[in-house]
């Protein structure tokens, strides 16, 4: 198979499809590889290394889409790239389509396979693909707000540590699953006070377990949530329903609960937000405020730390790509259901229900195409 990894287009979006060793991987196995050149140098990678790992080096985007029967990218494509698409291409990336009707149409359009990383599964039941970047995310989503909550940024000019004889900062987070873990276990172990809202019992009974008790945990309801809005420093969104467009949790009435210089953080954005002012934003314009509450909603949160994004994700994404690459995704679909619920569009069609769904278009079950 012809496998072709272009440059990302987004803002400040330095990751890149593959690390050197994977491009090596797929090169082993007896596919091209084709990369654009500089496509890895903003997470390190010399175009050098890609050669020497086995890739061709084209110089543009327009060549890595001509070329490839199957593009490996990090982020969807934004318009720039529409019309590069093809009929029968297969597109592996996050596409997160549930709030981005537009693009969903441009894959329907071109009749291009689109296999989102974000609804692979694993044999669990788990988004191993989203695993990594969730991490990475969760993580940062207590760095960023430790830094806009300084004045200077436009926050309250909270150290959510705090000092000897001052109290820390207030940390709520919404959601106890893999992003809100990571948010917990920075800022645990930044010395806040943190709260998780959880719908889960049981998932409110392991954080409790995992950090002793150090961390409150609460039942998500509004009664709960509007009292956490009340005390929060920094509130991060860290809900996800698979595929589908976030939850809307928090309306623009109960931001007014909220402190005059609070920081939303909502890492939810790239599903459309759970936070009703949330809006997209860029790593470089990251924040506005609305009612006297900051917002960041950078949806590439991972970009801003792109080697060791890059490495995270080729470490889960290569062993999927080998696979579509040996057997064609037909077949590997057939094969793996795994990968079978990874593609949302085929053919035309809207083949992920819960994308359907959010957009209020019609879904075609893949069982029907293949």
């Amino acid at each position: 198979m012809k496998i072709g990894i272009p440059k990302e287009l987004k803002d400040q979006e330095s990751r890149v499809g593959m690390t050197p060793a994977g491009v090596r991987s797929l090169s082993e196995d007896g596919h091209e590889v084709f990369v654009e050149a500089g496509a890895g140098l903003g997470s390190g990678f010399e175009n050098d290394e890609f050669e020497r790992a086995g890739a061709r080096l084209l110089a543009t985007a327009d060549e890595i889409w001509a070329t490839g029967d199957m593009i490996i990218k990090v982020k969807e494509p934004i318009e720039p790239e529409y019309g590069r698409m093809r009929a029968g291409q297969t597109l592996f990336t996050y596409l997160h389509l549930a709030p981005v009707p537009g693009l969903t149409r441009e894959l329907q359009e071109h009749k291009v396979t689109g296999v989102a990383y974000e609804t692979i599964t694993d044999a669990r039941g788990g988004l191993p693909l989203l695993v990594p970047m969730s991490e990475v995310a969760g993580r940062m989503s207590v760095l960023v707000g430790a830094t806009y909550l300084q004045r200077a940024h436009g926050g309250r000019g909270v150290l959510i540590s705090g000092v000897p004889g001052v109290p820390p900062g207030d940390v709520v987070v919404i959601g106890g699953g893999i992003v809100g873990m990571n948010a917990i276990q920075l800022a645990h172990g930044m010395r806040a006070r943190v709260t998780v809202l959880e719908t889960s019992a049981e998932r409110m009974r392991y954080i409790d377990e995992v950090f002793h008790g150090a961390v409150t945990t609460l039942a998500s309801n509004r009664l709960n949530l509007e009292a956490a809005l009340a005390r929060a420093d920094l509130l991060i969104g860290a809900v996800l329903i698979p595929g589908a467009s976030a939850p809307m949790l928090v309306t623009r009435e109960q931001l007014k609960l909220m402190k005059t210089g609070a920081l939303i953080v909502d890492v939810a954005v790239d599903q459309g937000g759970c936070i009703e002012t949330t809006r997209p934003t860029t790593h470089s314009d990251p924040v506005f405020e609305v009612d006297g509450v900051v917002h960041y909603c950078v949806a590439n949160m991972p970009g801003a730390v792109p080697r060791t994004s890059t490495f995270a994700l080729t470490n889960v994404t290569l062993p999927f790509a080998r696979t579509i690459a040996r057997d064609g995704i037909e077949q590997a679909a057939r094969d793996d259901r795994n990968i079978w619920n990874g593609i949302n569009t085929y053919d035309g069609h809207i083949t992920y229900e819960a994308v359907a769904e959010s957009q209020g278009r019609a879904y075609t079950d893949l069982s029907e195409l293949l």
